[in-house]
């Protein structure tokens, strides 16, 4: 698979165009990102359902704090009814840094997400579900059917990535990095003995992009998400990299507060190398077939470039590049 990412920072009629625009590009999946900040992503994931025809569509990720799980469950439902069996159930803990100005945290994280899926598994199967664990539900249900619906894990740790390849259809691993998804593969590897899901396993990597033909251009349009991933790394993510965790902390203060500017101007270069694949065209087909020595599908993810319309049609053509080679 390889797939787009698209953040609702842009009014919902332009990430439909977008997403038009990845379909005509042949790409497999549009995924849609989550922030309360933002507008909402199921809204204008409905819309991309109405204008596209074979594309997967889904949230990248919705968490299942700020929404209840089963109607987490009834969305992501609805969203594949809408597409005809084309949605996909991205689903983690969400962002620590915009989640906790709500009066989140991550507190059972593994817990919760592995219930949020199990129990809508249950839901789109048409069962009656009464649950009592990081959240609770009495005989709740769905009168409509939803039928089978692929589930990614949204990961990073090693926890989360371990319970997604022995639980779910697939991760969408937030990495960038061939060091990140070699360290990913090893995780998923040893679990693959203990899966109890049915079918193979799709380790994604949900890499931040940024594609110009002026590299300059490209590297400096990647300082806003690879903010807000420096701020939600574990440290040993960090470490991997050598990247201070100090700095990180204080990114993730000033994201907090609602001072991007002064987040993203603290991004640095080895954060920039760490974080996010950016660079002319040439420089991500090359970067992509790195991962993909260690991934079985990548999602190119924000910012996608200086100019997203004419990102996506760079990334297609690189992935065309990296198919052939």
């Amino acid at each position: 698979m390889y797939a787009i990412e698209l953040t609702p920072e842009h009014p919902v009629a332009q990430l439909t165009d977008f997403a038009r625009t990845a379909e005509s590009e042949g790409f497999d999946a549009v995924f849609a990102s989550h922030h309360y900040n933002n507008r909402d992503q199921f809204m204008a994931l409905a819309s991309m359902a109405q204008a596209t025809d074979e594309v997967l569509l889904g949230p990248g990720i919705a968490n299942p704090y700020e929404t209840h799980p089963v109607t987490l469950a009834s969305r992501v439902a609805t969203l594949s009814e809408m597409s005809d069996g084309r949605a996909v159930f991205g689903v983690g803990p969400g962002d620590k840094s915009t989640i906790r100005n709500l009066g989140f945290d991550h507190d059972d994280a593994l817990r919760r997400v592995l219930e949020t899926f199990k129990v809508g598994q249950q839901l789109w199967n048409g069962e009656r579900v009464d649950h009592d664990g990081t959240f609770r539900a009495d005989d709740a249900g769905l009168n409509y059917e939803a039928g089978e619906i692929p589930v990614y894990v949204g990961a990073q740790g090693p926890h989360m990535t371990k319970m997604a390849a022995k639980h779910a259809d697939g991760a969408l691993y937030n990495g960038s990095h061939p060091k990140d998804l070699a360290w990913a593969r090893d995780q998923v590897d040893s679990m693959l003995d203990d899966r109890v899901a049915d079918g193979e396993f799709d380790l994604a990597a949900y890499a931040s992009v940024s594609v110009a033909e002026d590299a300059d251009a490209a590297r400096e349009a990647a300082r806003p998400p690879v903010a807000f991933v420096a701020a939600g790394s574990p440290p040993p993510v960090l470490g991997r990299h050598g990247i201070d965790q100090d700095v990180a902390s204080d990114i993730s203060d000033a994201i907090s507060a609602g001072e991007f500017e002064e987040a993203f101007g603290l991004v640095t270069e080895p954060m920039l190398d760490a974080f996010c694949i950016a660079g002319t065209p040439e420089d991500v087909a090359e970067r992509t077939e790195a991962l993909r020595e260690h991934a079985d599908s990548v999602v190119f993810a924000s910012p996608l470039g200086p100019d997203i319309e004419d990102a996506i049609a760079l990334l297609g053509a690189a992935t065309d590049r990296s198919r052939a080679e």
